[in-house]
């Protein structure tokens, strides 16, 4: 296996899932190292449950409209196994579930509650743009970040992205000032993720909305104890498609207290779509891998 410092990787080939015959609903994968910060981003794991509801599924008119995720247990990289479960089908809108764990760790590991519907018609409503924000060519290359933290090791999940700070301060270089509790991305995944219709695979988009810690680690400011946050939910709203590969990620957080915080994420394509929108809570916990600066 290559050095998985040695990032990209394909997210649609890395979250593959497929059918065992054994019993209704039952899928496996194996997932790479490639995707690890410390362990597996709960964003791919979700896309990684969400592709055996798809496969489930296994009707093109419906897509994505919303789902939820419970992080219970930590999940390590390699062999998975999901189970998943149509909880309704209708003829607008099917509602499942799944539960992803590991093959090699015991533990719960996560569950999934997702809504997939069929394009109906109705009101279109668009919200505003990010004010003030410009697009991928106006922001800050941050390259770096990705080399920053691989010193720390164990982190190559940054590796499969172009990114480019659009707000916020550089919080990863040696000198920087606290903000206001707010962070904002443009990712690009390098090897592209979108469909056979040409739009940005929406399963590829709760890895990026699984990137909310910054928003807190701006606000405390650099003296503060460094910190990681897992993931204990995530919920996504996928909006509209998109055929951009940049996506810019603004996310703020409005409270943090008693060892949590929460956050919410806003994610626009770079003709000023808004693609989908996501909320969080993480829990806090100092790393001793990582060090105060």
């Amino acid at each position: 296996m290559n050095d998985p410092t040695t990032a990209p990787s394909d997210l649609a080939s890395a979250t593959a899932v497929r059918k065992l015959d054994r019993a209704p609903g039952w899928y496996v994968a194996d997932l790479p190292p490639y995707w690890n910060y410390f362990s597996p981003s709960g964003g791919v794991l979700m896309t990684v449950a969400m592709r055996a509801m798809e496969a489930e599924l296994a009707d093109e008119g419906f897509r994505p409209v919303s789902a939820n995720t419970l992080f219970c247990s930590p999940v390590p990289h390699g062999p998975l196994e999901i189970r998943v479960e149509v909880i309704r089908r209708g003829n607008a809108a099917v509602q499942m579930r799944a539960a992803l764990s590991s093959t090699l760790k015991p533990g719960p590991g996560l569950e999934v509650s997702a809504t997939f519907a069929r394009a109906r018609e109705g009101v279109d409503v668009l919200a505003a743009g990010p004010h003030g924000l410009g697009g991928p060519d106006d922001a800050e290359d941050a390259a770096d970040r990705e080399m920053s933290l691989a010193k720390i090791g164990a982190i190559p999940f940054f590796g499969n992205f172009d990114m480019r700070l659009a707000h916020g301060p550089a919080f990863w270089r040696a000198e920087w000032q606290g903000s206001e509790a707010r962070s904002a991305f443009w990712y690009r995944y390098r090897i592209p993720q979108h469909t056979a219709e040409g739009h940005f695979d929406p399963l590829a988009i709760p890895p990026i909305a699984d990137t909310m810690p910054p928003s807190l680690l701006v606000r405390v400011g650099p003296e503060a104890p460094r910190v990681y946050a897992p993931s204990l939910d995530l919920t996504v709203h996928f909006l509209d498609p998109s055929p951009s590969q940049w996506l810019l990620v603004d996310v703020r957080c409005p409270r943090a207290r008693a060892g949590y915080a929460t956050a919410r994420a806003d994610i626009w394509d770079d003709g000023g779509k808004l693609v989908a929108t996501a909320t969080q809570t993480m829990m806090l916990r100092r790393d001793p891998r990582v060090g105060s600066g």
